[in-house]
């Protein structure tokens, strides 16, 4: 694989991620992304395997900054997961809020 051609894949990757994300609704985009922690995952084990194969210094600068990307997106996916189930915690079990008397 030429370099061109990985980063013809990479930035159409990014355009059609970029696309997707935007046409979803903002109420619909927090459950979709928490309930998808998988799929970051699965974009993870491909950049690190596209990572693998780079040979040239510009494919692995692109393959070092897509398997960071897809680490801070799975991540990013697990805390939001953690903050929506936060919300659904009912006022005793998350304890007494600080300041409160």
């Amino acid at each position: 694989m030429t370099g061109i051609v990985a980063l013809y894949i990479f930035m159409l990757a990014a355009f059609t991620g970029y696309e997707v994300i935007s046409r979803v609704p903002v109420i619909l985009h927090t459950p979709l992304m928490s309930g998808s922690n998988f799929v970051h995952g699965i974009v993870l084990v491909g950049a690190m395997v596209a990572l693998g194969n780079a040979h040239t210094p510009l494919e692995k600068t692109i393959g070092f900054i897509g398997v960071l990307l897809a680490a801070i997106n799975a991540m990013g996916g697990y805390v939001v997961t953690e903050r929506m189930l936060e919300m659904f915690k009912s006022s005793r079990a998350r304890g007494p809020r600080p300041g409160a008397h």
